[in-house]
């Protein structure tokens, strides 16, 4: 065996960094996160330090090497996956300017609206494969141009999380196709940042970085990074993908046959592969890049799933551990909507289907009797629904004969039996778990980043790395009585659309 058979992964989450090791094959050896904080205030404000990112990063990977006593020689590559939707300012010395944006930062709504007017929603859709948006880059940038002038004068280059840590690791500014979608500035069939749409947005497309593809090596780690990370100078550093992309390929998608996968995080998002971009003619799911070249993930994401029951968690004093598995055994021991009481996931405003970053999270129907357990389960049932409602808009745009008949659950959600037996019923369709749900956006990465080095000889050793841990089917008096309560919910948005 080669001296270097070991690949480390980073995937970079809104709440933290996690590291994990893995065997030449992919097989997950390890992992370790650091966790960092967020900045979330009025008008949709959502923002990261992004020294924060790079200090987690190189901590997480020291004290992986650490506890599984691997040696620094032993490290093939270090591959990249993370939150998307981001925006990094950095200055001539790659310094960043100010916070990074993160993807739940919803306040670029009037720039948004201003590319819309210049180049048309409907053409943007066509050119992008996504809508355009306050929650993806372009915008954001258009943003700080417009509210911060004398900083954006200064920057040299943009770029999203992942990109930010590859930089401090390698020096070079570059992205992947995967999270170029992200940006709103991708011409997703031509493969090149957008000319059009960057016109329109009066951007210098020099800001953006070069792209290459997911499983490239972007260079070796320089002198500084291999000192801050314990690893040698000149270790490959894999680009990667945007976590949506490394989740899926972690779930085992890696042709139209694989099935769907459901992630569920702080965001969650169900998705398929494609081998040709999908247009939703609604435009209520986009399609992006996946890290496989070749391949797409028409997919529909939401703003806040798990950390909707965070939020609860904390406004409620229940403790992580112990006390938030009580409640949702609670939860799971009760009923909201039957009862008449709904949650509305809209804490940062929502993506699919609705696309309206204006819309707030609700509780509807509280009465007397409603306890804490009423409430979280009121918040595990508005989650499904919104699913559900993106299930429903992904299987409406399948190629012929594809549909959906199974999917594959990822994602710190999916560890709770409770809610994925809810999702199942609520969706009228088997939701399977598999045996890697924390580390699936790492895992992906993983696969990623020992095809770029020539340890995984292809793509399809992701589907072998997890199996099914678990299997919930929906039970048919469940479903109906979901499926009532799901037409409630998307009446109560209808009615309280135009207050919002």
């Amino acid at each position: 065996m080669s001296a270097r058979h070991l690949i480390i992964a980073h995937d970079l989450g809104t709440s933290g960094d996690k590291a994990s090791l893995h065997a030449a094959d992919g097989r997950l050896l390890a992992s370790h996160t650091v966790h960092y904080g967020a900045d979330f205030g009025p008008g949709g404000k959502a923002e990261q330090d992004p020294r924060d990112w790079w200090s987690a990063f190189c901590a997480a990977t020291r004290r992986l090497l650490s506890e599984t006593g691997s040696a620094a020689g032993e490290i093939a590559c270090v591959a990249m996956s993370g939150q998307m939707q981001s925006l990094v300012l950095v200055d001539d010395h790659d310094e960043p300017l100010r916070p990074a944006i993160i993807w739940a930062d919803t306040r670029a709504g009037a720039e948004r609206d201003l590319l819309a007017q210049r180049v048309g929603d409907d053409r943007a859709f066509e050119i992008l494969g996504h809508r355009l948006n306050a929650s993806y880059s372009l915008p954001k940038a258009m943003w700080v141009r417009a509210h911060e002038p004398e900083l954006f004068v200064r920057a040299d280059g943009i770029l999203v999380a992942k990109d930010y840590l590859t930089l401090r690791a390698t020096g070079r500014r570059c992205t992947d196709p995967s999270d170029a979608c992200g940006t709103n500035a991708y011409d997703q069939r031509a493969g090149t940042w957008s000319a059009a749409v960057l016109a329109a947005a009066e951007l210098d497309g020099a800001l953006l970085p070069e792209l290459l593809p997911s499983a490239t090596v972007a260079g070796g780690l320089t002198h500084a990074a291999a000192g801050a990370t314990g690893l040698h100078r000149g270790t490959p550093v894999v680009v990667g993908g945007g976590d949506g992309a490394c989740a899926a390929l972690g779930a085992g998608l890696v042709d139209p046959g694989s099935g769907a996968n459901a992630t569920i995080g702080s965001s969650a998002w169900l998705s398929v592969v494609t081998e040709a971009p999908v247009r939703d003619r609604l435009q209520r799911t986009v399609t992006f890049d996946h890290v496989i070249p070749g391949r797409y993930l028409p997919l529909g994401a939401m703003q806040a799933a798990g950390s909707s029951l965070d939020w609860l968690a904390g406004t409620l004093g229940v403790a992580p551990g112990r006390e938030l598995q009580d409640l949702l055994t609670a939860a799971g021991e009760t009923r909201a909507a039957d009862e008449g009481l709904f949650f509305l996931p809209y804490l940062l405003g929502e993506r699919a289907p609705l696309w309206d970053a204006r819309v707030r999270g609700t509780f509807v129907g509280l009465a007397r009797h409603h306890g804490r357990a009423h409430l979280a389960r009121a918040v595990l049932e508005g989650v499904a629904f919104s699913l559900g409602a993106i299930l429903s808009s992904l299987a409406e745009v399948l190629p012929a004969g594809q549909s959906i008949e199974a999917i594959e659950a990822i994602g710190g959600g999916a560890r709770s039996d409770v809610w994925l037996a809810l999702m199942a019923d609520t969706w009228g369709v088997t939701v399977r778990r598999r045996t890697i749900v924390d580390e699936a956006n790492s895992l992906g990465a993983a696969v990623v980043g020992g095809v770029a080095v020539g340890l995984i000889d292809g793509w399809e050793r992701a589907r072998a790395l997890s199996e099914i841990d678990a299997v919930f089917e929906p039970d048919p008096v469940r479903h109906a009585r979901a499926s009532a309560g799901a037409e409630r919910f998307a009446d109560l948005y209808t009615r309280l659309r135009t207050w919002f």
